[in-house]
């Protein structure tokens, strides 16, 4: 979700007031989504490099999450959807590490839909991660093998992702579920998150259903 610094700067604002801005486009995406029969959605929130952002700027955004997780996540549960953060934790204050947990707690049986929301996220440590967690369950690492590795990552049990969409022109995948996206398709707009909205979404799944897509030499029409 790029660009909410640079849409504050063109509006005069602050870069928190640009975070707020791309926190309001998180609703209209997610209901475009659901309208579209797409209900499996990952955002990228926080990167582990993030933290290098400066110290006020990394304040403002650990406190929108959390206001965003007190805000939104009745209404989440009323519509069946289920919540889902992934990334490291051990960083994130104890106060939003409670309200992680009881949201994924209230929304855990939910099926109509699962919202996944990357804080603290890398897709180097998720694979560090998950060697480590299979190393300290005793699993022999000399055989380990693609799906045991895919079953300890953050996002075991969730489909490998079909479509990243990057805005604000950015032409790289940034370290977001570099695993998972071996063969996803990529789609790039210079649109700003902010002003991302269901007209923007709708156009990226018009052009990713237009894709054939290959696996390995063998192709898949959409």
């Amino acid at each position: 979700m790029d660009g909410n610094g640079r849409w504050a700067r063109r509006q005069g604002l602050s870069r928190g007031a640009g975070h707020r801005a791309g926190i309001r486009a998180i609703r209209q995406v997610m209901n475009a989504a659901d309208e579209a029969g797409v209900h499996c959605l990952t955002l990228y929130a926080f990167s582990t490099e993030n933290w290098s952002r400066p110290r006020f700027e990394v304040a403002t955004l650990m406190r929108l999450f959390e206001e965003t997780l007190q805000d939104e996540v009745e209404e989440l549960h009323r519509n069946g959807v289920r919540i889902r953060v992934i990334g490291r934790r051990a960083q994130l204050s104890a106060r939003l590490c409670k309200l992680v947990d009881e949201a994924e707690a209230v929304t855990a049986t939910n099926q109509n839909g699962i919202l996944s929301v990357a804080i603290n996220y890398g897709g180097r440590a998720e694979i560090v991660d998950a060697v480590r967690r299979l190393a300290g369950q005793g699993a022999d690492l000399a055989n380990l093998d693609e799906a045991t590795l895919s079953g300890a990552l953050y996002t075991a049990g969730l489909p490998d992702p079909d479509l990243i969409i990057r805005t604000a022109g950015e032409m790289r995948t940034s370290n977001f579920l570099i695993w998972q996206a071996a063969y996803a398709e990529l789609y790039v707009t210079q649109t700003l998150w902010p002003d991302f909205g269901a007209d923007d979404l709708r156009s990226a799944l018009v052009e990713y259903a237009a894709r054939v897509r290959r696996f390995g030499g063998v192709t898949r029409q959409l």
